[in-house]
Parts: C-alpha cells; sequence; structure tokens
C-alpha cells in the first residue's frame, strides 16, 4: 500500500478514503492495485473509527432467497447484497445472530426445508456450526463450532463477547446450557446455566448493558449482571410481542400499538400501521432513534386466501415529539419471512 493519492503521505490518504461511503468500496477498487489493498485494510477501518465515518447498518435475512444476506444503509436507503452464506445446511434458519468487532455471526440453527416428494426434513434441527461474515475482505469464514449445538436459542453481544443461552438441540430437547465466545481466541467457554428453561424459544436482548432472556409465553425475565454471579430471575410482566431496543429503551408492538416498556411499567408511543395486523414474520429493530418493521408475509384478507411474502420496510421515528411512519426503500433481493436481523457498524 503505498502511493495512494499523489503528493499526501498515506496515512493522510487513508483518512481521505476513510470517508467514503462504504457501498462505494467496490468501485474504489478498480482504480488500482495499491487501492484495492487500502480499502481491504485493517487500517482503513480503524481510520474510519478515528475519523468518525463509521457507518450503522442494517444486516437482513429471509426465507427467500435461502442463505442470503442484504445490508441496508439508511442514510442512502440503499440495500447491499453479501455473498452467499456458505454453510452446507439450506436454507439455514432458527439460528443466532449478532455483530461485533465489526464483524456479523451467524451461530447455530439448523434447515426448516421440507423434501417436497418424502416430506422429510433437509438437514439438522439444530447446529453448533459459527460463521462470521468480514465486511473489510467481503468473504464468510468458519469459526470454533460452539458446545452445544442448539437452534431457537437467546443469542447477545456485550462487551465485545458472545454470549449464548438455551434453545433446543439436535434432539428437539429444551436446553439451560450457556456459553460465551472470545473473538480473539476462537473459543468457547461455558458460563452457569439458565435457573430455568421452557419448552418453546428464547430471545435475548441487552438492555442497561446487561444481558435479559426471554422465553416466548413466560412473564419471567433471566438476567445476567456478571458471570460469576450467573443469572437472576425477575417477573417484570412484560408484554408478548415483537421487542426492539431503541437508544438503550425497550419498545414492544402489542395488540396494534407501540409501547415503550419499562421494568415494572409500560407508556404507548404510537400506534402500529394497520396492515401489521395481517403481517406476520416480520423482523422490528432498532437503528439510531427510529423503529424497523422489515419483511414478513402478509395473510389472507376475509374473502382472499393469497399469502404474499413481502419486501417493505416501515420506519416509525420514536425520538422526536411527534411519532409518525415512513417507508424506505424495500429489500432488493429478500422477500418473506425474516429469518435473522441485527446492526452491523462498519
Amino acid at each position: 500500500m503505498s502511493g495512494l493519492i499523489e503528493g499526501l503521505p498515506d496515512a493522510v490518504a487513508l483518512r481521505c478514503l476513510a470517508w467514503v461511503p462504504f457501498h462505494l468500496y467496490p468501485k474504489l477498487e478498480l482504480v488500482s492495485r495499491s487501492w484495492r489493498d487500502a480499502i481491504r485494510s485493517p487500517e482503513l477501518f480503524k481510520a474510519r473509527e478515528e475519523v468518525g465515518s463509521s457507518e450503522e447498518l442494517l444486516c437482513v435475512s429471509a426465507f427467500d432467497p435461502e442463505n442470503l444476506w442484504q445490508l441496508y444503509d439508511p442514510l442512502r436507503d440503499l440495500w447491499i447484497t453479501l455473498p452467499v452464506l456458505p454453510s452446507k445446511i439450506r436454507h439455514l434458519a432458527h439460528f443466532g445472530l449478532v455483530s461485533t468487532g465489526g464483524k456479523l455471526f451467524v451461530l447455530g440453527g439448523g434447515s426448516d426445508a421440507v423434501d417436497p416428494l418424502t416430506g422429510d426434513q433437509d438437514g439438522s434441527f439444530a447446529t453448533n456450526e459459527v460463521w462470521s461474515y468480514d465486511p473489510i475482505i467481503r468473504q464468510w469464514s468458519p469459526r470454533a463450532s460452539m458446545l452445544v449445538p442448539r437452534a431457537m436459542f437467546a443469542c447477545c453481544a456485550l462487551n465485545g463477547k458472545i454470549i449464548v443461552a438455551g434453545g433446543f438441540t439436535s434432539c428437539r430437547k429444551s436446553i439451560s446450557q450457556a456459553e460465551i465466545y472470545d473473538l480473539e481466541k476462537d473459543v468457547w467457554i461455558p458460563i452457569p446455566d439458565l435457573h430455568r428453561t421452557h419448552n418453546s424459544a428464547c430471545t435475548g436482548l441487552v438492555i442497561e448493558g446487561k444481558v435479559h432472556i426471554l422465553h416466548k409465553g413466560l412473564s419471567t425475565v433471566q438476567i445476567l449482571d456478571r458471570l460469576a454471579l450467573g443469572w437472576t430471575v425477575e417477573d417484570y410482566g412484560w408484554l408478548q410481542g415483537p421487542m426492539a431496543v431503541v437508544q438503550g429503551a425497550l419498545y414492544i408492538m402489542c395488540h396494534g400499538l407501540i409501547f415503550k416498556q419499562e421494568k415494572e411499567s409500560r407508556k404507548v408511543v404510537a400506534s402500529a400501521l394497520s396492515e401489521f395486523r395481517r403481517r406476520i414474520g416480520f423482523a422490528m429493530i432498532g437503528l439510531r432513534d427510529e423503529i424497523y418493521v422489515i419483511g414478513g408475509v402478509i395473510g389472507p384478507e376475509r374473502w382472499n386466501w393469497d399469502i404474499k411474502p413481502t419486501s417493505d420496510v416501515d420506519v416509525l421515528t420514536v425520538g422526536c415529539d411527534r411519532q409518525t411512519w415512513r417507508q424506505a426503500a424495500p429489500m432488493t433481493r429478500c422477500r418473506g419471512t425474516i429469518l435473522g436481523c441485527t446492526q452491523l457498524s462498519i
């Protein structure tokens, strides 16, 4: 990496390139070999952090097409397609998904595809495989496998580590085991088990710097404050429904309304769009001061039995006095039930 911009030291030139939006990087690589090396170097992404040009993107995968991921750039209302995840499992689903250290991680899960001739499942219900996507070199790589195969489990990133807990094993038995992943050492370490397990999927959220595990259908929340102390159980009586964390606050969609949920109280902040009553399988996620509702399937109307996969994206701004919905650009490749959605800082 030398002579990037004539008349400028490479360190200064690299900072200039750091201000270029991420979606233009494939075009910058065509300028010269030295520019390609610079674009794919860790030094450029360190420079983006130093000059404050890092971008917050959304990563999304849907049922159709299989194992394909897209990035959404909210500043430019633009979708970027990633290389296909090279897992041997077709229609990977029920996996864990987080981003940390500038990389996207897809963990565990299994195939829910059904052979149309035999009716058998194609693949395993739960696996322990782990994949990471590096936006610097734009490639997927296998990482150390989890200690326990699992699907429909809780997964969170906290302080540069990945924590997984609960879910179901390959034999479809609910489990309480939990483990933590060290990115630098590429190893998984067991941590204290959950106090309770339940025969339903569980979800993980990070609120106020603590991991919260919620089982579908249960009002109790299991909280990990410090690893040495293990999990504590609280019954906050939170509403059931799609959830999103926006600027550290929890929002829940329930009964056609959006609630801001405190530990033991809640308040209505907006009405959900009427179409959400017929829209299922969508993702709900927070980014900056907004809630994004992405994809899903629109169910049949009263006299119409058609089920329509959608690529629509609806956005609610909650960080202002008047909450309003708007439509963002629909996904360009993905559509239907959302299998995974998370933020990625590049």
